[in-house]
């Protein structure tokens, strides 16, 4: 992977044209018609969950939800060069490759429910939980690489975390120990534009793929609204991880068009004009524009893909509405992998609380 291209990489244009990269198009040149209606697939579902998530948030079913609006080409897109036994390490806000990586929808709310400390069993899908704690999970996704590689495995681990998560201390940390050790991690930063209510330019008037160089990994800039492109360079930075190759930097110029979370107010720092702009960008429009271009969709296909989105909300909503709250007993549940004493004794401190004899 080496940072020359004079732009950001690019396989597909917003209009749904093809873009000759001899070095990238390679990669996914194994994506036919049938993959093509498959992601298209991926990215309608995934937003059609994200707009669920948001519309139960807003009903006071959820507590609080990170939307994906605008990002689903970056995070179907890299998610697609995973293989199963790769390991990832989000941020709270990758719901599409949650999806993509098999987790079941009507689990994702349960974390901002609040009804459960985590959504799904990590082992089950090879991907660690939503990380509330900004930049943590690089030095989550650090670790497990090196400790793979000690063990002899031949896998990838990928940290995804946003532009703002770059001025965290964690990230750099993480960098920095991956690159003395050569671990086999991929750094995935989704630069969506703005950290909250920060544009991107103060926290770095740089390139943020830049600063991978200053550690000594390997860097790129992709178009994170082109979902084939993404793919594309997160095979390379995948591949080179698993032979020996070491750490990697991915930076997708994407766009979050939506809030930070529910609890944002986006109106009130950026302007209409530059959302308009971003929505011409559309990464879901672009496949289908793809498809039109290249006779892949027609009525039945499109029928089909809606309904399917339409089945998942509706699963999803009817699992959160339906989903009980835990017993309070169940409090220190899952919170450690093995029991010890303390744990014993904190869990007899709890249930002397519930029963109302609170001692001090």
């Amino acid at each position: 992977m080496t940072d020359t291209h004079a732009h950001p990489v690019q396989l597909l244009q917003p209009d749904g044209r093809r873009v000759l990269d001899r070095e990238y198009a390679s990669l996914v040149a194994d994506i036919g018609a049938n993959e093509l209606r498959k992601i298209y697939d991926d990215l309608v579902v995934s937003r059609r969950i994200d707009a669920e998530g948001t519309a139960l948030q807003r009903q006071g079913q959820l507590g609080l939800w990170a939307p994906i609006l605008g990002q689903e080409a970056a995070q179907v897109g890299s998610a697609w060069a995973l293989k199963p036994d790769d390991y990832v390490f989000p941020s709270y806000r990758e719901t599409a490759v949650a999806y993509c990586r098999g987790v079941d929808p009507v689990l994702l709310p349960r974390l901002w429910r609040g009804v459960a400390h985590f959504g799904w069993d990590p082992a089950t899908v090879n991907m660690a939980n939503p990380a509330v704690v900004v930049g943590a999970q690089a030095l989550h996704a650090t670790g497990y690489a090196l400790g793979a590689k000690m063990d002899g495995a031949e896998i990838a681990t990928v940290a995804y975390f946003g532009d703002g998560a770059t001025s965290q201390g964690d990230i750099a940390e993480a960098m920095v120990f991956a690159s003395s050790w050569s671990a086999p991690v991929v750094f995935f930063c989704q630069n969506n534009h703005w950290a909250i209510s920060a544009p991107v330019t103060v926290n770095s008037p740089s390139p943020i793929a830049a600063r991978a160089a200053g550690y000594g990994i390997p860097s790129i800039q992709v178009d994170g609204n082109d979902v084939l492109a993404v793919l594309a360079v997160t095979r390379q930075a995948i591949r080179r991880a698993r032979e020996g190759g070491g750490p990697s930097f991915i930076e997708a110029i994407t766009y979050r068009m939506g809030p930070h979370t529910t609890a944002d107010d986006p109106t009130r720092y950026r302007s209409a004009a530059e959302l308009e702009l971003w929505k011409a960008r559309d990464p879901i429009d672009r496949v289908r524009r793809l498809l039109e271009r290249e006779g892949l969709l027609d009525d039945e296909f499109l029928a089909e893909v809606t309904a399917h989105a339409d089945e998942v909300a509706a699963e999803l909503r009817a699992a959160t509405i339906d989903m009980p709250a835990p017993a309070a007993e169940t409090l220190l549940d899952n919170v450690y992998a093995t029991p010890h004493r303390l744990l014993d004794a904190e869990r007899a401190e709890l249930a002397n609380y519930l029963a109302g004899e609170v001692h001090s």
